[in-house]
């Protein structure tokens, strides 16, 4: 892999801090909005604190969200969105706040099509090819958990679990406006979605290190954010409520983002979407229980990279994948395919079709290997 020449370009106005979320009606600047968010988010207080910010420009609030957004319930929520009147004024933004599967919500919302059907946009999509909105709505993401980076990318992943398909979004348009990230928003998160948004963040972090898009900025971000959830993470694990751990964590995961928001991921990655469409794994955990698999596979392949992943871990690199693994495993996050119920042929077969997926082919490291044990 050679670096002689690269880029780096990420177009959102990024807040951060404790109290963030009080700069909403600055950002919103006077334009009615439309909040997507999470069940749980009028129980939590949030909407109502949300409401209070934002006065009379709250016009509509899209509470109906489900994890990992799929076409069977989206299709609805989409036709209603773009046919609402409230929606379809001047000066209307759409605000997401929660977790990825909210923002992902929020970025599908934000590109309208023609006929104002989802299924206008699922053709465009499974098309392949870039494609110029017939009408976009400006996005505001607030995270609510420390993993997925979206409120700082313009990806989105929209499943279609009955095709067995996922298709992903990404377009010019579909950057975030801004970022509010708040690290006070995530302390009431409890352990099994703080774990998996964690582990998320990291392989986030690392999937841009051993990627062909990787260059220097991207390298920068996705280093400290690395280590900083391999050194915050299983503290924040023993005391949820701790207000500097979750800082930290939140910050880990917006570096992660503004790394892989120039990258994409790879072969992890890859590798994850079919453990959750076939075998119903969480994200968070399908992206990274392969990490030390994948780390294995890319040391020896590039000095640069090395250099870089070197940098993360302590010691020599070559006992990076055992530290990687010992990692998870202290987390109660199995690193075999075994304990998901995959075979060891089924998971030869995942791999290698990974590594010829689209994510799969900006992986820098080895395209065969031994087989999986």
């Amino acid at each position: 892999m050679t670096m002689a020449g690269w880029r780096y370009h990420n177009p959102v106005d990024v807040h951060f801090g404790a109290g963030a979320i009080e700069a909403l009606p600055g950002v919103v600047g006077g334009r009615t909005v439309t909040l997507v968010t999470f069940p749980e988010a009028k129980a939590l207080g949030l909407t109502a604190r949300l409401q209070q910010l934002l006065g009379p420009s709250l016009v509509q609030v899209i509470d109906r969200t489900e994890p990992n957004p799929d076409v069977a319930s989206l299709g609805a929520l989409y036709r209603s969105f773009w046919t609402d009147p409230k929606a379809n004024g001047g000066g209307h933004v759409l605000l997401a706040v929660g977790g990825g599967s909210v923002i992902d919500t929020a970025k599908a919302l934000m590109v309208g099509t023609a006929d104002g059907s989802l299924e206008a946009l699922i053709a465009l999509l499974a098309g392949g090819k870039a494609f110029t909105p017939a009408r976009v709505r400006p996005l505001i993401a607030v995270p609510t958990t420390a993993g997925t980076g979206s409120e700082v990318t313009p990806w989105a992943t929209i499943w279609d679990r009955a095709a067995g398909q996922k298709y992903s979004l990404h377009l010019r348009e579909t950057w975030p406006e801004a970022a509010l990230v708040d690290p006070e928003l995530t302390r009431s998160l409890p352990a099994g979605p703080t774990l998996a948004a964690g582990l998320d963040a990291l392989s986030h972090a690392l999937e841009s290190i051993w990627n062909v898009n990787a260059n220097p900025v991207s390298d920068t971000h996705a280093v400290a954010a690395a280590r900083a959830v391999i050194a915050t993470l299983p503290a924040l694990m023993q005391d949820l409520g701790n207000p500097a751990l979750r800082s930290r964590q939140a910050q880990a995961a917006l570096q992660a983002g503004l790394a892989f928001s120039n990258t994409k991921t790879a072969l992890a990655h890859s590798i994850s979407y079919a453990m959750t469409l076939q075998h119903g794994l969480p994200h968070g955990i399908a992206c990274s229980f392969t990490l030390p698999m994948v780390l294995e596979r890319a040391i020896g392949t590039d000095l640069a990279r090395d250099a870089i992943l070197a940098s993360i871990f302590d010691g020599p690199l070559a006992d990076a994948p055992q530290a990687l693994a010992d990692f998870l495993e202290g987390l109660g996050v199995s690193t075999r395919f075994d304990a998901y119920g995959v075979s060891a042929p089924e998971a030869q077969r995942l791999v290698t079709d990974a590594l010829d997926g689209v994510r799969g082919r900006n992986f820098v490291g080895a395209r065969t290997a031994p087989a999986l044990g």
